[in-house]
């Protein structure tokens, strides 16, 4: 029986490996079609990128048909150069180096040589292709923009790299992907997916046909269209709004979280970013070191909140028991406290209470908050680190896990911040007061600002700000559904809603009323430092406002900065009240601030310390300046 089982299992062995090779040899054809099999030609077919509308189904991104041309740097015979480039306007230096990279990649696989030409280019090029055997066509799809903003918004598309390439498998040398914006947050399922024909060819490299009479075939299926939570309307005029200066707008929906509106300035027209001048505009966008077209201020910014930033610190001092609506500090337009420090106030000044310490944004009442909570506890650092708690449930200091593919953290300090800061110890409430009136070592970027303020209209929860509305056949992720709730009290919410809807009717911000629309808001100015030479000056400070209405059933959140903008109710406020009644009412009866906003021009501020005006073509932006940022309206604010 042993002297069986040893052949029987070698011969049992050896049947089973001819029959498995049999198979793959024989029977299954795909691996036949994974090689680089000489005899088929794969060529694929590429969908339509899926369609992006507005939250009212307007179409803002559409499709347009475009040409590569390809390249098999094998298949290259006899080419009359100096006749190809004069044909594609290229010079013959850039046509040895795309075929010299081209090879380095493979010799036998095509390549791009040339991508994104337009119907016309195409056709002058198709005429002449049998001249130029180892070219071909391939067909894609570009965007067509239906608008000309929200290009930070939709981001673009390009080329994948190399290391996408390697990397994921889906995508082949000469691939179009999205870039920033929802085209990159949204890039599987806006891209489709690709149909492959294999091709038969004989010993003659001539093509005769579908390879098993198009068995393994495929064909195309178009991306799913998106509808984004932005307003399309709102956003276009928020852009407008914001030309000639620098800073961002983002308005949310409170009660769902949905963003309505996400403006940076600068910004430029999306479809600049398409066709045979899209790597060439890019880079002249990409090495504007000064006026950042690419950088999404709404997103990333991360400045010091100013003002509002005392809604959080009143808040906070409630929950914690320090204040109540009642309890009263004196100020003298100034704060005192030790070490002989001062903290200015440009308030009306004399008893201040928690109502009055809002709408005439009091620096004493809010210091002496904060110094309260802090001081509550026997350690500082217990108390600075119960502060930021209350602060993270707001969504500060962290990611806040919206579908946007960019963001910065912004900083709510704890007492490790403190502990670097100093480190031999020693320090205390006094040390840190600055934090209370949104200065210190608090950044919050556009975003987490126009977060905040949907946290105090909905009295104590958020919902996770989203820019996806719907996708057509799925379900949005559960997560911007699921409502956040901060760790102050619904309670306390309503005395500080009281304060920021008089901050309107006879605070700092009362010259920005619209007339039956109840207007909560806060105006805030943040002092800006910059290293300039290695020294550290002091310049223009920044603008900044925040609101949300109406105070009852809220309809819109929003966070407005200007960078350099002197203080809150000179542009942030302004811009903030015409967004709200664009939005809210559809039409502008406050015709007095759009023109002066719509006029407007920081340019001269900016050139200050650039030495430099945005004058690029590229650029939204009027390079003629006017004088109104260099006038001061009678009902200026000036608090901190």
């Amino acid at each position: 029986m042993r002297k069986v089982l040893l052949p029987t299992i070698i011969i049992v062995a050896t049947i089973l490996l001819i029959l498995r090779l049999f198979y793959l040899q024989v029977i299954d054809d795909t691996f036949k079609l994974k090689s680089d099999n000489n005899a088929i030609k794969i060529q694929y077919d590429y969908p339509e990128r899926g369609y992006i509308y507005d939250r009212n189904g307007k179409l803002m991104v559409a499709n347009q048909p475009s040409y590569d041309i390809m390249v098999i740097p094998r298949d290259l015979k006899n080419i009359d150069t100096l006749e190809f480039c004069h044909l594609l306007n290229i010079k013959k230096e850039d046509y040895i180096r795309i075929i010299a990279k081209a090879k380095v990649y493979s010799p036998r696989l095509p390549s791009v040589f040339l991508p994104q030409l337009n119907k016309a280019e195409f056709a002058a090029f198709q005429e002449k292709i049998r001249k130029f055997p180892g070219f071909y066509i391939q067909k894609r799809s570009l965007r067509d923009y239906q608008v000309k903003f929200g290009a930070n918004v939709f981001g673009f598309i390009t080329q994948a790299s190399e290391g996408t390439v390697k990397k994921n498998p889906y995508y082949l040398s000469g691939d179009l992907l999205g870039k920033q914006g929802v085209e990159e947050s949204y890039e599987t399922v806006l891209r489709g997916i690709k149909g492959v024909k294999y091709i038969q060819k004989d010993k003659y490299n001539r093509e005769i046909g579908s390879y098993k009479e198009g068995k393994f075939d495929t064909i195309a299926v178009q991306g799913e269209d998106i509808n984004l939570t932005i307003d399309a309307v709102l956003q276009q005029y928020g852009e407008e709004l914001m030309i000639n200066k620098r800073g961002g707008i983002v308005a949310i929906e409170p009660k769902t979280g949905e963003i309505l509106a996400l403006v940076t300035a600068p910004s430029y027209d999306p479809s600049i970013l398409v066709g045979r001048q899209r790597s060439k505009n890019y880079t002249m966008l990409y090495r504007d070191s000064i006026a950042k077209p690419l950088y999404d201020r709404g997103l990333l910014a991360e400045y010091p909140p100013g003002s509002p930033f005392k809604i959080l610190t009143g808040l906070i001092g409630l929950q914690e028991g320090v204040i109540d609506e009642n309890t009263a500090f004196v100020c003298n337009h100034g704060f005192s406290y030790a070490r002989g420090r001062f903290m200015k106030c440009h308030c009306h000044g004399g008893v201040m209470q928690l109502h009055r310490g809002i709408y005439e944004s009091c620096n004493t009442y809010f210091a002496s908050t904060y110094m309260r909570t802090i001081n509550k506890f026997v350690r500082p650092a217990d108390g600075v680190d119960v502060w930021s708690g209350h602060l993270k449930s707001f969504g500060l200091g962290q990611f806040m896990g919206y579908d946007l593919p960019t963001g910065r953290k912004g900083k709510a300090p704890t007492s490790k911040t403190y502990k670097r800061i100093y480190p031999n110890g020693g320090w205390r409430s006094t040390a840190i007061v600055s934090n209370s009136i949104g200065q210190g070592e608090v950044l919050m970027t556009p975003i987490q600002l126009a977060n905040m303020m949907a946290a105090v209209a909905n009295r104590g929860f958020y919902y996770t700000p989203h820019i996806i509305r719907k996708i057509e056949g799925e379900k949005i992720d559960k997560k911007f559904t699921t409502k956040h709730v901060t760790t102050v009290n619904h309670k306390y919410f309503e005395p500080v809603v009281s304060g920021l809807f008089d901050v309107y009717n006879k605070g700092t911000a009362h010259a920005l009323q619209v007339e039956g629309i109840e207007i909560c808001g806060k105006t805030g100015t943040a002092e800006n430092f910059a290293k300039i030479n290695g020294k550290r000056v002091k310049l223009q400070d920044h603008s900044i406002f925040v609101a949300f209405a109406p105070k009852d059933n809220p309809k819109i959140a929003i966070a407005v900065f200007v960078e350099n903008g002197y203080w809150g109710a000179r542009w942030a406020g302004p811009i903030a009240s015409l967004m709200i009644e664009k939005y809210i009412r559809g039409k502008i009866t406050r015709t007095d601030l759009e023109k002066r906003m719509l006029e407007g021009s920081l340019q001269g501020e900016y050139a200050k310390y650039t030495g430099k005006k945005e004058t690029d073509s590229l650029l939204l932006s009027k390079p003629e300046l006017t004088k109104s940022a260099a006038q001061k309206p009678d009902d200026a604010e000036t608090e901190n």
